[in-house]
């Protein structure tokens, strides 16, 4: 009875296993933390190499966007006051 605790209640608990237990979820653990940081390394590593791949830079793509979206707003808006006739 040396691997097993008896408590007033009679539950009981062997220690070995849980021990053991213990030690294979953090065995587990690490190396399910280990694999998350090459997935992370290799995800930016990518990321990396695609944008370099762009021929314009992602400051230039969203300014080009921006500027077509409020182009594309301003003809909404006059298309719109065109057809209701508002002054505003």
């Amino acid at each position: 009875m040396a691997t097993n605790q008896t408590t007033s209640n009679g539950f009981q608990v062997n220690r070995s296993l849980l021990v053991g237990g213990v030690a294979l979820a953090g065995i587990g653990s690490v190396l399910g933390a280990a694999g998350a940081a090459l997935v992370c390394a290799a995800l930016f590593s990518a990321g990396r190499s695609w944008v370099r791949g762009l021929e314009a830079a992602p400051a230039v793509l969203a300014q080009r966007a921006l500027r077509e979206a409020k182009v594309a707003s301003a003809a909404g808006w006059e298309a719109w006051r065109a057809e209701h006739g508002s002054a505003n």
